[in-house]
């Protein structure tokens, strides 16, 4: 695939291709956490079901497994078939599984509609990693990849926002909300072009200036790595923030919600700043300066006894998480030759769904076994310690990048 270059002087939010892959980042959010809010009234709903109190809080992470599984493969068939048929076709079926819990008569067909819904998921955000790569480069890139992670949380916080409303209506209005993302449809449409394919010659050129020992993949699969246990930890917030601030004897629904808004307003205001801040301290500025925040918010939380260190740990984890996300993708992109780039970003979706579904699993055993207070203090070390590594590392590969 051959990149296409902005027009320079131009900021890249001005771009309207940007903007629409911008509104297919809004959609990530939305898949798994705006029916959140609706899960006691479906549980309630379905009372008949004698599965209801499970299938009800596995509606929230089913679309994350069929992401994980699903994002690779379908980062091969953009590869060869290309990337805005794909973008399109994740848009629409989005609509439709995300919307059918309006009108699916059981919960079980609904838990089966959040796995599509997962499919979805997996064709847009692996077309859209894509044609990041394919449409920018440099720092309209480096802008972009950070503006996409502003867009996923003021997305989420406004989606998450409408759910509870609706959900206060009826249980199954918060479905209608997938609905807007047929808006984007016809911008998508009209904007989105399908980058020209090179000549297999010229794509065997790249392959081999790019990758010549296969360089860019041990690289790339270093990052991934990271993104997964990046998302792992920081997925501790939503999973885990209600039963600790349960335990610590606040109001838990009305704090929780203060705090994941909280996390949310962070995240996108310092997403905003990522070009700026990559520019001055780099790559391995970013990791340090991310980490260290996100293990500075960890170590605050056992303290979180007073609101003023809670709202502290969520601002600081927030911005961390939001300053080294963009980093993930913006490196894939540089790593990987023109013609993976569809691979790249199926890879990379899937880990950080990985790292999601993962987050409840592991960390459940450790709060049994230490309690909230040896896993935060756990998580920040291990946080500090992944600062020092991917800082290290991104200086000895400096010349890759």
């Amino acid at each position: 695939m051959a990149s296409i270059e902005i027009t320079r002087g131009k900021p890249v939010w001005q771009d309207g291709r940007a903007v629409a892959l911008l509104m297919a980042a809004m959609l990530t959010t939305m898949a798994n956490a705006t029916i959140s809010p609706a899960l006691p009234g479906l549980e309630r709903a379905f009372a008949d079901d004698p599965n209801a109190a499970m299938l009800t809080r596995l509606l929230v992470p089913a679309p994350s497994l069929s992401v994980a599984l699903c994002a690779p493969l379908a980062g091969i068939v953009a590869d060869r078939l290309g990337r805005r048929a794909m973008l399109l076709a994740g848009v629409a079926l989005f609509v439709i599984s995300g919307c059918a819990g309006l009108v699916l008569p059981d919960l079980p067909t609904i838990f089966a509609s959040r796995f599509i819904l997962g499919i979805a998921v997996a064709l847009i955000m692996t077309a859209q990693t894509a044609l990041i790569g394919d449409y920018f480069t440099g720092e309209d890139r480096n802008a972009l990849t950070g503006l996409q992670i502003s867009a996923r949380n003021f997305g989420g916080l406004v989606f998450i926002s409408l759910a509870g409303w609706a959900a206060a209506t009826s249980p199954r209005l918060p479905f209608a909300i997938y609905g807007l993302a047929a808006v984007f449809l016809p911008v998508m449409w009209l904007v989105i072009v399908e980058p020209t394919r090179a000549s297999p010659r010229s794509d065997a050129k790249a392959a081999d200036s790019h990758d010549g020992s296969a360089s860019w993949r041990f690289p790339l699969a270093l990052l991934v790595i990271l993104q997964a246990a990046t998302n792992m930890i920081f997925f501790l917030m939503p999973t885990q923030i209600a039963f600790f601030l349960e335990a610590q004897g606040y109001e838990s629904a009305i704090m929780t919600g203060t705090v994941l808004g909280m996390l949310m307003i962070s995240g996108g205001c310092f997403a905003l700043l990522y070009p700026r801040l990559q520019r001055v301290g780099g790559y391995a500025g970013i990791f340090a300066l991310g980490y260290a925040a996100m293990a500075l918010g960890f170590v605050l939380l056992p303290h979180a006894d007073a609101v003023p260190p809670l709202f502290a740990a969520a601002l600081l984890i927030g911005a961390g998480y939001a300053l080294v996300s963009p980093s993930f993708v913006a490196l894939a992109l540089n790593l990987a030759p023109p013609q993976s780039r569809g691979l790249a970003g199926g890879i990379l979706t899937a880990s950080i769904f990985i790292g999601q579904f993962c987050s409840p699993l592991v960390s459940t055993p450790l709060i049994a076994a230490h309690g909230y207070r040896g896993l935060f203090e756990g998580t920040a070390l291990l946080l500090a310690g992944m600062a020092l590594l991917a800082g290290g590392a991104l200086r000895s590969w400096r010349k890759a990048f």
